[in-house]
């Protein structure tokens, strides 16, 4: 059966712990998932606004290149055999800023989207962040938070953001790749990533130059280069921590290409 990125589940109690989940740092197959978004301003936002500002301040001291702009910020995730289903806000950049330098990070979740982007020959593909991002240096697959334009009727398309996220970062075009048919997901610290791999016919080498090749003519500025991965080596590039778990996973055939 086809996996649905965007099904939607009955209405229920949603928790907003990980005791049912799989372990961290882990990936695992998963049915679809479901995320609305509801009116009004996040719980964590009122409650947190002063320091919120007072760290914004302070963020934009060190880079003053960061944009306030809107994600969907999750309230409550839960996790069952029907998939992901999560209830969240639109919320300012700023808060979800604050929120990722707790150590606890409470009070919200984070879930985002990595098309998994798959060479011909056996590579991954992902990009380099520009200096002036909020993740500078870091690899990993071309992505992005869930933003405003992704809501339609009230609830994520998981599908619309990956198109968008790879083809303003990288140029390229998911309806060119054929998409796996299996959804699956990891988390770690509070925050959730759903993967699907789209294997393009394209060897790495001439996916690293189209990306290149975007970088000059893109509008916004935001990475600074492409790496092919070609192995699960953790110290091969320097990977966003939430890149670990999933090239572990596919070079470890885990994914049952």
């Amino acid at each position: 059966m086809k996996t649905n990125l965007n099904m939607k589940f009955p209405t229920g109690d949603i928790s907003d712990d990980f005791v049912d989940w799989p372990p961290e740092a882990t990936v695992f197959p998963i049915a679809g998932v479901d995320l609305r978004v509801l009116p009004g301003t996040h719980p964590f936002v009122i409650a947190e606004e002063a320091a919120i500002r007072d760290n914004w301040a302070k963020e934009t001291a060190a880079n003053p290149a960061l944009f306030d702009g809107r994600l969907v910020f999750q309230q409550r995730l839960s996790f069952s055999e029907e998939g992901i289903v999560g209830e969240g806000y639109v919320t300012p950049f700023s808060a979800f800023m604050y929120w990722r330098r707790q150590p606890q990070r409470q009070g919200g979740l984070h879930i985002f989207a990595y098309p998994v982007l798959e060479s011909s020959d056996g590579a991954l593909v992902a990009i380099r962040m520009g200096a002036h991002t909020a993740n500078p240096g870091q690899v990993y697959f071309a992505a992005g938070s869930l933003e405003p334009e992704d809501i339609i009727d009230g609830r994520c398309d998981i599908e619309a953001n990956m198109r968008r996220e790879v083809h303003e970062e990288t140029g390229l075009d998911l309806a060119d790749a054929v998409a796996a048919e299996g959804l699956f997901a990891s988390h770690a610290r509070r925050t959730v990533t759903l993967l699907r791999l789209f294997r393009f016919d394209l060897t790495a080498d001439e996916m690293v130059k189209r990306i290149e090749a975007h970088m000059l003519v893109a509008t916004d500025k935001e990475i600074a280069g492409a790496a092919a991965i070609r192995s699960a080596d953790p110290a091969a590039h320097p990977y966003n921590v939430a890149m670990l778990p999933v090239i572990d996973w596919y070079f470890g055939k885990g994914n049952r290409r």
